[in-house]
């Protein structure tokens, strides 16, 4: 898997998932759980991670839905 995607954005975070499963592409959230060991001061990002042979789907994805500044890398 490839991360992504870095946030605390929880609305972001429902709304990209919401998408992926429609789009039937692969991810996982990673460290969703970090912060509540972090006390939620919110300094732990949690990750999207997407399935290697969906990355381009998954970017193509977020740019055309006006999300492209979120990515990892553009």
């Amino acid at each position: 898997m490839i991360e992504l995607l870095r946030t605390n954005d929880l609305i972001l975070i429902s709304l990209i998932e919401a998408m992926f499963t429609d789009d039937r592409i692969g991810y996982f959230v990673a460290d969703q759980h970090m912060s509540s060991m972090e006390g939620s001061s919110g300094f732990l990002q949690r990750r999207i991670l997407v399935a290697d042979d969906q990355i381009d789907q998954a970017r193509r994805l977020l740019r055309d839905a006006g999300l492209g500044q979120e990515l990892k890398h553009g």
